[in-house]
Parts: structure tokens; C-alpha cells; sequence
């Protein structure tokens, strides 16, 4: 049996460069009626399961969305098209609890309550089912309740250069 080899600086920087390339979809999470709704970028999005359709999310710990899903709070994730970098920027900075998130958007209120964007490629309604801690994020297992493409359009796919940050 050959000996364990010994893990270097320079293959943890290796495997931080790999995790980076992980592909992953850029979309809009929306929670929240009236003036409590808001919106947060996230990118850590994976289908969970077909029957029930299912999806998993992951944000950082300590955003107060996170407080929110983990209470069970309905939620829509917009799916952002690859032209749609306005959405990044106007999302980017993130909102205060209260702030308004969606002021200079088309929205409409998808049937769980939590607004859906129009101009997106598509959104999904989806209601949090389970969560885990995975060290500095919360992952949410929700199941998905409804939905509507809006158009043939191609997702936003993003590429990091380190598994280091976003």
C-alpha cells in the first residue's frame, strides 16, 4: 500500500483554483410581501430531487434572509439570464432589512407572496423544507411549488477564479 501522500500549499491552492470552476447559475432569491419583500444575488442553486421537484440554496450565515428561510418563509429565485448584468449590479450590494429591493423593476407576486421578476429567463416558487450548516453558509433544501418561463432566453453561468470568495 503506498504511503499517504502529504497535502502541499501549493495543492490547496490547486483545489481552491478547481472549486472555483465549479459552474454555477446566477439567479435573484426574492422574499417577503410589500414592504418586507427584498432580494439577494445567489449562485449556489442545484436541483435536489424530482418528486418532489426540489432545489437547494445556500447563503452566507448571518444574512437575515437566511433567518428567514430558516423560519420556513416562501421564497421565488429568478433565474438571470446571460445578458442581464444589470440585475448584478442593482442586486450586488445587497438591502437592508426594510430598504426597498425592487423599485425601478417589473415584478408581479408570484403565489406564494415573494415577488417574481418578469424580465428574467424564468422563476421558480419554492417553499424551505430543511436547512444544514455547512461552515460559513446554511444550506436550504426547498421544494418547488410553481413556476413560469418567460422566455427562451440562456442562463447567466458563473465561473470564479478561486473557491476562495464569490
Amino acid at each position: 500500500m503506498p504511503a499517504p501522500t502529504r497535502r502541499t500549499a501549493s495543492a490547496a491552492t490547486d483545489s481552491l483554483g478547481v472549486l472555483g470552476r465549479v459552474p454555477s447559475g446566477i439567479y435573484v432569491l426574492s422574499i417577503g410581501r410589500g414592504e418586507q419583500a427584498t432580494g439577494m444575488l445567489a449562485s449556489w442553486v442545484m436541483q435536489a430531487g424530482f418528486d418532489p421537484p426540489m432545489v437547494s440554496v445556500a447563503v452566507r450565515m448571518g444574512r437575515y434572509v437566511a433567518e428567514r428561510l430558516s423560519a420556513g418563509e416562501p421564497f421565488v429565485l429568478n433565474i438571470v439570464g446571460h445578458q442581464q448584468k444589470h440585475l448584478l449590479k442593482h442586486f450586488g450590494a445587497g438591502f437592508e432589512p426594510g430598504q426597498p429591493a425592487f423599485e425601478g423593476l417589473h415584478v408581479l407576486t408570484a403565489g406564494c407572496g415573494a415577488p417574481a421578476l418578469t424580465e428574467v429567463v424564468g422563476w421558480l416558487e419554492c417553499q424551505p423544507k430543511s436547512h444544514i450548516d455547512s461552515g460559513d453558509h446554511r444550506v436550504f433544501l426547498a421544494e418547488v411549488s410553481g413556476g413560469q418561463l418567460n422566455r427562451d432566453a440562456t442562463p447567466m453561468v458563473h465561473i470564479r477564479n478561486t473557491g476562495a470568495h464569490y
